[in-house]
């Protein structure tokens, strides 16, 4: 069995209404389209038109989940404001 590495992704999406959304994937390409097509955040829902504005790679799940919950926190929340200014 080769070692074969995954690639996590935590991601900012914001909506065509100026919504935004923090989450976590392994493929990027596809979750945006279901954040569009409306199929499995009740969040991303209430926008339309979805689009990433920021992404970070990751070698292994448990760092990528940590950034999506720092990304979240009152810190990261200020830190996305200054990043779509």
């Amino acid at each position: 069995m080769t070692g074969i590495s995954k690639t996590y992704y935590t991601y900012l999406i914001q909506s065509q209404e100026g919504y935004h959304y923090t989450g976590m994937t392994e493929d990027l390409e596809k979750r945006l389209l279901e954040h569009n097509e409306k199929r499995l955040s009740f969040w991303t829902k209430r926008g339309n038109n979805w689009k990433l504005i920021y992404k970070e790679e990751f070698v292994n799940k448990s760092d990528a989940l940590k950034k999506e919950k720092w990304l979240k926190s009152r810190v990261g929340r200020e830190y996305i404001e200054n990043l779509v200014k």
